[in-house]
C-alpha cells in the first residue's frame, strides 16, 4: 500500500439532478380561502407546464411525487443542462403562491454521472447520451438515497487499486442487470457539490423491487465493505390530475 497512487475512476457527467423535498401544511392549505388555493393551483399548473416544454424540447426532465413516511410530503424531482437552469426552477417554485404552504425537507444536489474503473469512456457510443440525459418516467414509483464509499482502516475504496475497484464494480453491476426491465437506476455524483459522494433513483411500476434489488445488493461485497447509506425516500409518481386529487383541488 505505500508509495501507491490510485488511480481515480473516469467520468462522463451529464444533467444536472436537483431532488427537492418538501412538506405540505395540509391544515394551512385546507383552511385557506378557495379562491388563494384556485389561484395557487393555477400558478402550479403554469409551473408544471413549464417544465413539461423543457422536457419536450430535450433541455431537462421532471417529475413530482408523492412521499411515504413524515419525512416529508412532495418530491420535486427537476434535472436540467447545468446548475444554472435548476436554480431558475427552484426559485419559481419557491417564488409561487402555492410555496408558501411548503417548508424545506431535505435536498439534495448532484450530477448525472457514468464511471469506469479501467479507462475513459466514448462520450460519443450509443449508450452512454441516454444514461447521462435520463428522463424521469411518468408513472410508478421512486426511491432515492444518498450513499458514500467507505473510507475506513482497511476498508477505504479509494486506496484500492483500479483493476481491484473495477472487479468489485462488476459484480456489483451484475446483480443489477438481473432487475433490468423491473428497476431503472440512475445514478449521479455529488462530490464537492453535497454532503453525500453520490445519489442514487431508483424507478419502478412495483416499489417491492426496491427492496429486492438493494437486499440483494448488500451482499456485494463494495457495498458490505464498502458502502455508506444515507436515509431512503420512496414516492408514487403524480400526474397533474393525481396532484389535483391530493390537494383537493380536483
Amino acid at each position: 500500500m505505500a508509495g501507491r497512487v490510485p488511480e481515480p475512476t473516469f467520468t462522463l457527467e451529464g444533467w444536472h439532478l436537483l431532488h427537492d423535498f418538501r412538506h405540505l401544511d395540509f391544515p394551512a392549505w385546507l383552511a385557506a380561502p378557495k379562491g388563494e388555493r384556485e389561484a395557487a393551483w393555477g400558478e402550479l399548473r403554469e409551473i408544471l407546464a413549464e417544465w413539461a416544454r423543457v422536457e419536450a424540447e430535450g433541455r431537462g426532465s421532471f417529475g413530482v411525487f408523492q412521499v411515504i413516511t413524515p419525512k416529508a410530503d412532495l418530491l420535486f424531482l427537476n434535472l436540467r443542462e447545468g446548475l444554472d437552469a435548476l436554480l431558475e426552477a427552484e426559485a419559481r417554485l419557491n417564488k409561487s403562491l402555492f410555496a408558501r404552504y411548503l417548508r424545506p425537507a431535505y435536498g439534495f444536489y448532484s450530477v448525472v454521472e457514468l464511471g469506469s474503473q479501467t479507462g475513459p469512456l466514448d462520450p460519443e457510443a450509443p449508450y452512454v447520451k441516454p444514461r447521462l440525459t435520463p428522463r424521469v418516467p411518468k408513472g410508478g414509483y421512486v426511491c432515492f438515497y444518498p450513499m458514500n464509499k467507505r473510507r475506513l482502516g482497511g476498508d477505504n475504496w479509494y486506496l484500492l487499486p483500479a483493476r481491484e475497484r473495477a472487479e468489485l464494480m462488476k459484480a456489483h453491476g451484475e446483480t443489477g442487470r438481473k432487475y433490468q426491465g423491473k428497476v431503472l437506476q440512475v445514478i449521479s455524483g455529488a462530490q464537492g457539490l453535497d454532503d453525500w459522494e453520490w445519489g442514487v433513483d431508483l424507478f419502478s411500476e412495483d416499489p417491492l423491487q426496491f427492496k429486492r434489488i438493494v437486499y440483494e445488493m448488500r451482499f456485494d461485497e463494495v457495498s458490505a465493505r464498502f458502502g455508506e447509506f444515507g436515509p431512503f425516500y420512496v414516492g408514487k409518481y403524480l400526474a397533474e390530475e393525481d396532484l389535483s386529487r391530493l390537494l383537493g383541488v380536483a
